[in-house]
C-alpha cells in the first residue's frame, strides 16, 4: 500500500512536469556518421552541446509562457575505425549535464543531473556508385547502450522522473542511412541526406522497480548543401540543412504518456574548417522554424554544437609508436 501511494504521487507529479521530457535529452543520433576515410583509418571525434528549451508550446501555438527552462549541457566523443575501405564501426559516448528551472510566484525551482549517459554502436557498410556516379550511400545498424544511470534521485530521496536520468536504462535498436552525391557542374559542392530511426526499449526497473518506461520512438531526416572554399591557404567548408524529427509519444506501464511526443522542423547552418591535413573544427546552430508538440511541451529554441575531428590512419600509429 505504501508503495501504491508512492507510485500515484510520483505519477502525478510526472504528468505535471512532464513538458520538458520529450525535446531535450542527449543528442545521441544528431552526432552520428563518421566518414569511412579508407582501410585501416580512425578517426576521432569530440564535441560540445548545448541544446535550450525555452519555448513553451500547445500543439503548433506558441504560449506567452517563459517560466520554465530547460538546459542540457552534452560532452560527446565518438570513434570510427574501418576495417575495410567498406565496413567501419563507430561508437559515441556521453557525458551529460541537464537542468530544469521553474519560475512561479517569484520563485525558483531549479533541478539538476551531471552523469555518463548512454552510448551507441554503430556498424556501417559504404555502397560507393551504387546510384550513379559521385554517389556514396552508408547503410548502419547498431545499438544504443544504457550506460547512464536511470535511478538518480532528488535531494529529499525521491527518484527523478525519466527526462532528467542521464540514461534510459534499455536498449534500442538504432538504424541509420546516408546518401551524398558530388554536383557536376560544381565538384566541390555536395548535397546529401541521412535518415536515423531508433527503435526505443523498456526499462522494467523505472521508478524502484515499481513500472516500466519506454520513450517514444524516434525518427530524423536530414537534407542539406555544402560546398568548400580556400581562404588564407585554409579550407572551409559551410553548409545548410533542413532537419526533420518525430518522436512517438513515451510509454509508462505500457500506457501512452500525454504531453509527450511531436514534430519539429529545424534549420541548421553549419561551417567546417580544415586546419591541418588531419584536424578539423566544426560548428553548427540549430534552429526551430516549425513544431507540433502533442499537449504541452517546452520545445527547442537553440541549439550549438562546436566539436573536432582528428584523422589517423594505421601507417601513421605504427610509425608514431616506433618513434616514442
Amino acid at each position: 500500500m505504501k508503495y501504491g501511494f508512492l507510485f500515484i504521487c510520483l505519477l502525478f507529479f510526472f504528468k505535471i512536469n512532464s513538458q520538458t521530457c520529450c525535446s531535450g535529452g542527449v543528442p545521441l543520433s544528431n552526432n552520428l556518421g563518421l566518414p569511412n576515410e579508407g582501410k585501416n583509418s580512425w578517426i576521432l571525434g569530440l564535441s560540445y552541446d548545448y541544446n535550450n528549451l525555452n519555448t513553451l508550446n500547445s500543439g503548433s501555438e506558441r504560449l506567452d509562457d517563459e517560466s520554465r527552462l530547460r538546459i542540457t549541457n552534452s560532452i560527446l566523443l565518438n570513434t570510427s575505425y574501418s576495417f575495410t575501405d567498406k565496413f567501419s564501426a563507430e561508437i559515441l559516448f556521453t557525458w551529460v549535464n541537464q537542468s530544469r528551472t521553474i519560475s512561479q510566484f517569484g520563485n525558483e525551482n531549479l533541478t539538476e543531473t551531471s552523469g555518463i549517459g548512454d552510448a551507441i554502436l554503430l556498424f556501417k557498410y559504404a555502397f560507393p556508385n551504387v546510384l550513379g556516379k559521385s554517389t556514396l550511400l552508408n547503410l548502419g545498424l547498431g545499438t544504443k547502450i544504457p550506460l547512464g544511470k536511470s535511478d538518480l534521485v532528488s535531494e529529499q530521496g525521491i527518484q527523478l522522473t525519466a527526462d532528467l536520468q542521464p540514461g534510459s536504462g534499455a536498449f534500442d535498436g538504432v538504424g541509420w542511412l546516408s546518401i551524398s552525391k558530388n554536383l557536376k557542374t560544381k565538384p566541390s559542392a555536395i548535397i546529401f541526406g541521412n535518415l536515423s530511426y531508433r527503435l526505443t526499449g523498456v526499462n522494467d526497473s523505472y521508478l524502484n522497480d515499481t513500472s516500466t518506461y519506454e520513450f517514444g520512438n524516434e525518427l530524423q531526416v536530414n537534407v542539406g548543401y555544402s560546398d568548400q572554399f580556400l581562404l588564407f591557404k585554409t579550407l572551409f567548408n559551410p553548409g545548410l540543412t533542413f532537419k526533420y524529427r518525430k518522436s512517438s509519444r513515451d510509454k509508462i506501464n505500457n500506457t501512452y504518456l500525454p504531453n509527450t511526443g511531436g514534430e519539429w522542423v529545424f534549420i541548421r547552418p553549419e561551417l567546417s574548417t580544415q586546419l591541418t591535413s588531419s584536424l578539423k573544427l566544426n560548428s553548427k546552430i540549430e534552429l526551430p522554424i516549425y513544431s507540433y508538440v502533442d499537449g504541452t511541451q517546452l520545445t527547442p529554441t537553440l541549439r550549438l554544437t562546436f566539436g573536432l575531428t582528428f584523422k589517423l590512419n594505421k601507417k601513421k600509429i605504427s610509425t608514431q609508436f616506433l618513434n616514442f
